[in-house]
């Protein structure tokens, strides 16, 4: 079965440099590419090149005025048709700027392929400045349909916290700040450096900065080996990484407030990580009128919270580029009927016996914040503002549940 790499990420450049890296390193892999900047006229522009050039073009037509849409149909029909001709032995599937690997992972593997590995390119001179870009995508012309409100900010946060193995370019204007911060934010990931230039010899030398993989994990798909010729028999740092195996369902569990590997403490290089935990409920209407405070105080927020007023509800706190998005994640396990746990994934169960409360079950207060510059002492105040009093928590449940419903408009109740 031909296995198949997504490289994606924001930073164009970054990202054809790992795709020529890529080229380079494995003998027979193809790239496919999808150019959404043409969704104006009504098609999208699909590419296949080697190490040599350009070996293909064609256009697919929009499917109901999107973009996006136009390439999840024509995907999985175009790396079928590589897998057939006998001389492909690795696609790499290059997104387009704004697109999330997330969803075209699971259009790969519920087409029946190979999904080998995900890797999102980046470099770290850009980190902080697509961080903090709260501007929609269609005001940079990145929108990939018509009603995608997503902002710069958030869809690169997205990208950069899904992928297991992150292409970082070798960036002359990256500082210390700018690779403590990438760290910080996606600590389990596995950094590999890329020469930035996109025809960098692919003798040059480089180490993963995490310990090496073999080039097949255990969970790799079967024959990625280097004994079948689809990989060489000394793999690149790179090619080992995005060749090592990748779990749709395992990347899913770990995006979902619920169970999501959150990053731990950290302070280096002028760059920190609050983690703030707390069992207490958050009183509606103080957290709301704190919630611009709290979403400007770090580049990066997220983890789960919950509510006085809705005590069964595991609500997600998501921020980046100076806003926020507050959305029910469904109940927390607690609020559950015995026979209900039957259907909840294993997963989201181990997670919460980790952390279960003899009074309050899984529900608790999880946010993390991580930003260059960060007012820990302030932000743990404002945040220890917003819980409720003493008074107010010996009152009960009962009394709980009659504060004033603030967040009803930020959810659309």
């Amino acid at each position: 079965m031909l296995p198949v790499v997504i490289v994606g990420g924001l930073h164009a450049d970054a990202r054809r440099a790992t795709v020529a890296r890529l080229l380079a390193d494995v003998p027979g892999a193809v790239v496919l590419h999808h150019d959404l900047t043409t969704a104006a006229s009504g098609t999208v522009v699909r590419t296949v090149r080697d190490a040599t050039g350009l070996r293909s073009a064609g256009k697919a037509p929009l499917v109901n005025d999107c973009a996006c849409c136009a390439l999840r149909e024509d995907l999985v029909p175009e790396l079928r048709r590589l897998a057939g001709d006998g001389a492909t032995r690795l696609a790499v599937v290059e997104l387009w700027d704004s697109v999330e690997p997330r969803p075209m992972a699971e259009v790969v593997v519920a087409g029946g392929l190979t999904l080998a590995g995900v890797v999102t390119a980046v470099d770290p001179a850009l980190l902080l400045p697509c961080l903090g870009n709260g501007d929609d995508l269609a005001e940079r012309g990145l929108a990939a349909a018509p009603n995608d409100r997503r902002t710069v900010a958030d869809t690169f946060a997205r990208q950069l916290e899904y992928a297991p193995v992150l292409a970082v370019v070798d960036s002359p204007e990256a500082d210390d700040e700018d690779r403590e911060l990438l760290r910080q934010l996606h600590p389990t990931a596995r950094r590999v450096p890329v020469p930035s230039g996109a025809s960098a010899d692919p003798a040059t030398p480089g180490a993963p900065e995490s310990a090496p993989s073999p080039a097949r994990a255990p969970n790799a798909p079967a024959g990625l080996t280097p004994a079948d010729g689809r990989i060489p028999a000394a793999p690149s740092p790179l090619a080992a990484a995005v060749l090592a195996g990748f779990d749709v369902e395992a990347a899913a569990a770990a995006q979902h407030p619920a169970c999501a590997l959150l990053p731990a403490e950290a302070d280096a290089h002028g760059v920190s990580t609050l983690v703030w935990h707390r069992r207490r409920p958050f009183h509606p209407e103080r957290l709301y009128r704190a919630l611009e405070d709290l979403t400007c105080a770090a580049a990066r927020s997220r983890g789960r919270f919950w509510l006085a007023d809705r005590p069964d509800t595991l609500l997600h706190w998501d921020a980046a580029g100076g806003a926020l998005c507050v959305e029910p994640a469904g109940p927390w396990l607690a609020s559950l009927s015995d026979a209900a746990w039957d259907g909840v994934p294993p997963v989201r169960r181990a997670a919460a016996a980790l952390d279960w409360h003899p009074e309050h079950g899984d529900r608790g207060q999880h946010l993390v914040f991580t930003s260059p510059g960060l007012d820990r002492e302030g932000l743990t105040r404002l945040l220890e503002s917003c819980l409720l009093t003493d008074a107010e928590y010996a009152a009960g449940r009962d009394a709980w549940k009659r504060l004033p419903p603030a967040f009803d408009p930020l959810l659309e109740v």
